[in-house]
């Protein structure tokens, strides 16, 4: 390599890490806490809550309410109502409980009413609503009838996995797991996994006689004195390397 050649290899290096440090920096910058929450005015955003940076859509806040230690992962959408400035009265619309994660590019949008428990987890790119369009009248285009409504509810401890989608009306018990690309409706029981479109149980935990079907594997447990944060900072840096 020519003195010319490495000179300018080792000034593409610079540049390099100099965006790198600078995109660094604009994202802990911009991201979104209860100190910090730039613009937007939750109804409640708990303390050590945080969303990435950058943002999907969020509108609505006033009718969000976050608990404490919740984490959103980069470009995800939280709305409440049709669009901004909507007047949506005095209650809640989206709740969001404590310790949850929300994976990278997924979307809650609220209408009417969204219930998400403590501890739930999400992967990437989850859609969960409670508005339907109607299509009952077949001489009005759907985009021109008005929608339906009906609240979602997922339980405390919930696992929703990569691409699941959450319909109105859907109704999720404790510690269920929702799999990779299931689009759910209905009612959920606790302690059950569901797969597919539509999603169906597919394996239930009875206290009496454990899992039907049984597990294949049996996981290890995290280790002791792994911190909530610790696991949160773990999914975001698989995120982080999954998406480069």
């Amino acid at each position: 390599m020519s003195m010319a050649q490495a000179l300018r290899a080792h000034g593409r290096r610079a540049v390099s890490r100099t965006l790198h440090r600078g995109w660094d920096a604009v994202r802990k910058a911009g991201a979104i806490t209860a100190e910090r929450p730039g613009l937007l005015s939750f109804g409640a955003l708990g303390p050590g809550s945080k969303f990435a940076f950058p943002t999907g859509t969020i509108f609505g806040e006033r009718w969000i309410h976050i608990g404490a230690e919740t984490g959103f992962g980069d470009h995800v959408s939280l709305s409440a109502g049709l669009a901004p400035g909507h007047d949506l009265g005095s209650r809640p619309i989206v709740t969001i409980g404590d310790r949850c994660t929300i994976g990278r590019g997924s979307h809650i949008v609220g209408h009417h009413s969204i219930v998400i428990g403590d501890d739930v987890w999400t992967g990437p790119y989850v859609y969960i609503t409670d508005q339907n369009h109607s299509y009952a009248d077949p001489d009005q285009p759907i985009g021109k009838q008005w929608p339906i409504n009906d609240t979602v509810v997922i339980g405390d401890g919930s696992w929703l996995g990569a691409g699941a989608i959450v319909l109105p009306g859907a109704r999720l018990g404790r510690n269920v797991v929702v799999a990779a690309g299931s689009v759910v409706r209905g009612t959920v029981p606790d302690h059950s996994v569901v797969a597919g479109v539509p999603a169906k149980v597919v394996r239930r935990y009875d206290p009496a006689t454990g899992w039907d079907p049984p597990l294949r594997t049996v996981p290890s447990g995290i280790p002791e004195g792994v911190t909530h944060e610790q696991l949160v900072a773990l999914i975001e840096q698989w995120e982080n390397h999954a998406a480069d």
